[in-house]
């Protein structure tokens, strides 16, 4: 459309339209999700949904679309740079774009849930939130925490040197690769859905996962151990577009704030009854849950971590190695 801007009364109205509040009519924002319906993630989506609901009167309803329904990860990042789509759950992805991101899920930076949330709710986050928001136009606006990656394995690993060649599935990812080399292992690259069979015949003795994943693929039926090695501690955020954000007026905006503050504090209810959910029913259904020598894996991990991240996160890698 061209505007004839001579018209004096076509000028005028497009005056008052570009100022008038932005989003004063109702405003629905897609959330979209790679998470199943009974998943913290998405009972915190619809939380956060009910809450700013709530806190605006109905003038913003929020559209939460799980099972990757409205797009994988990716697509919904690359949505959220084009305007298509309001906001995700990402993590580490965004590193793609901001290499701060990468610190999300580094092996063995963070000794305990606490240590994360330190580093997550701190200045280490709040620089990692700037960088996602300045490179890949993307807003954080509050985090979930992710459960913790454990050893599974038909025998007992409390150390280091218990693991002397076991042979074991990691995701194809150089970091994990080399980390479980320096600890020992003999780690191999092997799609998840492969897993259940290799373990029932013997082609391989352990994988790695959080207790949720453990739980829903069964591996209870082919592993006897849970070794709670506890070598990845990670979050994930909710974001929203930032061009989605800059429309909002500073009212909604810390509509938004809040309504995700109260989106976080459910998530972690949620996700803190699930593993002792998680444990109690892997106990129930035969496996040992094995108390491991923390520092003695972390020391030993610490120069293949060092080794595989980026030069701009490393000094910030060695400092939380330090703590």
């Amino acid at each position: 459309m061209t505007f004839n801007w001579k018209k004096p009364a076509m000028a005028v109205a497009i005056a008052a339209l570009t100022a008038m509040p932005a989003f004063a009519q109702d405003l629905t924002l897609k959330l979209g999700h790679l998470a199943n319906e009974d998943n913290p993630w998405h009972l915190a989506s619809v939380k956060f949904g009910e809450e700013l609901s709530a806190l605006t009167d109905g003038r913003i309803v929020v559209e939460v679309f799980p099972n990757e329904s409205l797009g994988k990860e990716i697509d919904l990042i690359n949505g959220m740079q084009l305007g298509t789509v309001d906001m995700t759950i990402t993590g580490e992805s965004l590193q793609n774009w901001a290499p701060m991101a990468a610190l999300l899920a580094v092996p063995y930076a963070y000794k305990s849930i606490e240590h994360m949330d330190e580093v997550a709710s701190g200045e280490i986050g709040d620089q990692i939130e700037a960088q996602i928001v300045e490179k890949a136009q993307i807003r954080p606006i509050a985090y979930f925490a992710r459960g913790p990656r454990n050893l599974t394995s038909n025998r007992p690993i409390t150390t280091p040197a218990d693991l002397n060649g076991l042979k074991m599935r990691v995701p194809n990812v150089p970091l994990f690769i080399d980390v479980w080399s320096a600890l020992g292992a003999a780690p191999g690259p092997m799609a998840f859905s492969e897993v259940f069979t290799s373990l029932q015949n013997g082609t391989i003795e352990a994988q790695e996962n959080p207790l949720a994943l453990i739980r829903s693929a069964s591996f209870n039926e082919v592993q006897s151990h849970v070794n709670l090695t506890e070598h990845v501690r990670s979050w994930i955020y909710l974001t929203i577009a930032e061009s989605t954000w800059q429309k909002l007026s500073a009212e909604d905006q810390a509509a938004v704030m809040e309504a995700a503050s109260r989106a976080q504090a459910y998530e972690r209810e949620l996700f803190e009854a699930s593993l002792a959910d998680d444990r109690a029913y892997l106990e129930a259904n035969g496996m040992t849950f094995v108390e491991v020598d923390g520092p003695a894996f972390a020391a030993a991990a610490k120069d293949a971590v060092l080794s595989n991240v980026s030069d701009e996160i490393r000094p910030t890698v060695e400092g939380l190695f330090a703590n």
